[in-house]
């Protein structure tokens, strides 16, 4: 009996296919490497709270991947910490075994860094060699990986603020490292999503959506500063000025002094601006919904009513680090988010 013939697909076809799944092949990596960021941006929000930033005290992208094995590692370690500033002056009675807790974060935290330009610069390179990145997409990719590199950059210098003589890093430099992580996930997750419209020939459209994207912009701009005061609020530990809500320090205005630098003055700063950014997200998801965005306006909607609440019960709670470290996760997906819409708004 003769077997049945298999289907003979046109080669013209085969290869179009074949030409699509590269740009989705792409933009999966890139999905993945946002993934990266957004983990390192929770484990970073950790090893604040833990206050486990300056436990490792030198620079080493490479060995530091290897955490102390035998005894004598771990001691070593423990007295170049025990001679910073912090270990000093503030954990002057820490012996080892509560060492070892803090190391782990910040090591931890190292780690998926490095980890993040291995998976970045490897599979890029290996893109590039098969000619799989699209015209007009290798600017970008570049940009992502110098940012990705700007970013440990930014780690050390951060971290050397708080090993000269000041027991903490300078909440300047945590907002800066912070939003460049940002910055990054953000720039993955827009190329990521460009590539995959490419791949099923969706075109941007002139005025596409034009009432959304009068109000993502705005709504950005919001979260993008109320992030920033977030950043100042934690490194200032600016949570522990004012455990009431809504009344702060008894009355609705406390006293102000500088809006960057006095605690209680960002945390009010940083809790007035959660009204606006709760309103205009929530602006933002009528319309996104009004305009055929059911998804991205849920996402929206309900996320930014967790946000807030997480936020006033991280604050009457006393900053809890299981409360103040999802108020963070929740601040990177809720700009996730916004990155989604946005696209959408525009295709």
């Amino acid at each position: 009996m003769a077997s049945a013939a298999l289907p003979a697909f046109p080669a013209a076809d085969v290869a179009e296919r074949s030409v699509h799944a590269r740009p989705r092949a792409v933009a999966a990596w890139l999905f993945a490497v946002a993934a990266l960021v957004f983990a390192m941006v929770v484990v970073g929000g950790i090893t604040r709270l833990t206050e486990s930033g300056l436990s490792i005290v030198k620079w080493n992208p490479v060995g530091g991947m290897v955490p102390p094995l035998s005894a004598a590692d771990w001691n070593h370690v423990f007295a170049e910490y025990r001679a910073s500033p912090q270990g000093r002056l503030v954990n002057t009675g820490m012996d080892l075994a509560a060492f070892k807790g803090i190391f782990f974060w910040e090591w931890l935290h190292r780690l998926i860094g490095m980890s993040i330009g291995t998976v970045f610069a490897v599979p890029l390179a290996a893109f590039i060699a098969l000619r799989w990145v699209p015209r007009d997409y290798g600017w970008r990719l570049a940009a992502l990986l110098a940012l990705g590199g700007l970013q440990g950059a930014i780690g050390w210098w951060m971290v050397a603020s708080g090993l000269d003589q000041l027991p903490a890093v300078a909440p300047e430099r945590l907002a800066t490292h912070l939003v460049n992580a940002l910055v990054l996930m953000s720039g993955c997750l827009w190329t990521a999503l460009d590539l995959r419209a490419d791949a099923n020939h969706i075109s941007p459209v002139a005025g596409a959506r034009a009432k959304p994207t009068l109000w993502i912009v705005p709504f950005f701009a919001l979260l993008t500063v109320q992030i920033v005061w977030g950043a100042l609020t934690a490194g200032l530990r600016a949570g522990h000025a004012a455990d009431t809500w809504p009344l702060m320090l008894g009355a609705w205005v406390p006293p102000l002094a500088s809006l960057v630098a006095d605690p209680v003055s960002v945390q009010f700063v940083h809790r007035t601006l959660a009204y606006a950014v709760a309103a205009a997200a929530l602006g933002t998801a009528f319309v996104t919904f009004r305009a055929g965005g059911g998804r991205r306006s849920a996402a929206l909607a309900s996320l930014i009513v967790l946000q807030f609440t997480l936020g006033v019960l991280t604050i009457i709670h006393g900053v809890p680090i299981a409360l103040a470290a999802a108020h963070q996760a929740c601040a990177a997906l809720l700009l996730a988010t916004t990155v989604w819409t946005a696209h959408w708004a525009r295709r």
